[in-house]
């Protein structure tokens, strides 16, 4: 590894190769802790066609000592051309336009993927076919319940970000806390089937009621731009036509679960 001889830290210019598909990148590699990011950021540039000349920095002194000559927070650092590009978040919003802060429906829509994927296997594995009445109910039951998971892992961060537009919880605070739990348990009943989904059904009618009231209130009469609590207090996902899908879901299976046991049973 090329030293600078004054501090001791990586030289980025001895031994620097010219050329568009060349980088340099810095990065932490000690005996304790490898930077998950710099390895990220290595694979990054390589996937780009990118030569890297790559740098460890194995002591702490060491990267101490190169924010300071670079005026950096952090590692890892990639230069390309001479040019200081950043850390990994810089990589890709220069490879891909990612940005961290803009919002964006994946989580939610990678939830009802996983969901629906889960009833076809459910379904096919114990029915026999995919194409039934009680493969929609599972997928609407494992979305609720997946979708709780994600609220469940830090209620209080779900609650503060839920208050800003849920109506009932800004009367009672702490329905914002009980809300994942009662989504929770109405998914996991309705999974059941059964009599365990009529007792579920109230719930899911209750909460989604309330929910499709909050939701449409702040976005199609109030007209705010809000962030959705529905995959957890600190997510991206704008309030919106989607998050009024999943309360709208829960309302069809509170109404359907009992309709279905007067008329079909």
């Amino acid at each position: 590894m090329n030293m600078d001889s004054e501090n001791g830290t990586p030289s980025r210019q001895e031994g620097r190769q010219e050329g568009s598909n060349h980088a340099v990148l810095y990065r932490m590699v000690m005996d304790k802790h490898v930077c998950p990011y710099g390895l990220k950021s290595k694979w990054l540039l390589q996937r780009h066609g990118y030569e890297v000349e790559d740098h460890h920095l194995i002591t702490r002194e060491q990267t101490d000592a190169f924010k300071t000559e670079h005026d950096v927070s952090t590692t890892p650092q990639a230069f390309i051309e001479d040019t200081r590009i950043g850390g990994y978040d810089a990589l890709r919003a220069r490879f891909t336009g990612y940005d961290k802060t803009k919002k964006t429906y994946t989580p939610v829509l990678m939830i009802f993927a996983i969901s629906a994927l889960m009833a076809f296997a459910v379904a096919g594995g114990f029915i026999g076919t995919v194409f039934t009445l009680r493969t929609i109910e599972l997928f609407a039951a494992f979305a609720m319940t997946a979708l709780a998971l994600q609220k469940l892992k830090d209620v209080e961060s779900f609650s503060t970000m839920f208050l800003n537009y849920d109506l009932l919880a800004r009367r009672h605070v702490g329905y914002g806390y009980v809300y994942p739990f009662a989504e929770a348990a109405a998914g996991l009943l309705m999974i059941m089937g059964g009599m365990a989904g009529l007792i579920g059904a109230p719930i899911a009618l209750f909460i989604g009621s309330v929910g499709a009231v909050s939701v449409y209130k702040a976005v199609y009469i109030d007209k705010r731009e809000l962030k959705c609590a529905c995959v957890g207090g600190d997510s991206n996902v704008p309030l919106g036509f989607v998050s009024l899908t999943e309360n709208l879901v829960m309302i069809a299976m509170g109404l359907w679960m009992p309709l279905k046991m007067i008329f079909l049973s």
